[in-house]
Parts: C-alpha cells; structure tokens; sequence
C-alpha cells in the first residue's frame, strides 16, 4: 500500500503513523480516538488515514492472471 508520505493540504507528516493506525483499527479500536492519541487532530490530516485504499489487493488477480496467461502463450511456442 502506497501511503502519502505528507499531508496533501498541510504537509503535515503522516505515513509514519499509518501502520499503528492500520494495525489498532484491524484490532477493533475506533478509528478517531486512534488518531486523537496519534496526535492527529487536523480534518485535513484526519482525511488522509480514512480515504487511504489498498489498492494493491485489487491489482493481484490481474498481474496472477496476466503471468498465468503470459505462461501459456510461452508453452504453446515451445
């Protein structure tokens, strides 16, 4: 997951607390007092950690899907 190293609007710092803010969210914490005690108070700030997608598990299938394939065509020259 690519993470934004600053704040788009503040340039704030923010992808150092993301992987804390990651692993206490998928252990059930609430995400804003997650971020009250990471000292992240600003909205802009804030926006950052709850817009963040992982998109990295959505683009797997089709590079698995693409080397399967890629494969294939490569047995069928031999």
């Amino acid at each position: 997951m690519l993470v934004p190293v600053r704040c788009f609007t503040c340039g704030n710092v923010v992808a150092d607390k993301y992987l804390e803010f990651s692993n206490r969210v998928k252990s059930g914490e609430d995400p804003a007092q997650i971020m009250d005690s990471l000292g992240i108070r600003k909205y802009c700030c804030r926006r950052m950690f709850i817009s963040c997608v992982e998109t990295i598990y959505q683009v797997i299938p089709y590079y698995e899907a693409l080397r399967r394939r890629m494969s294939e065509i490569q047995s069928e020259i031999d």
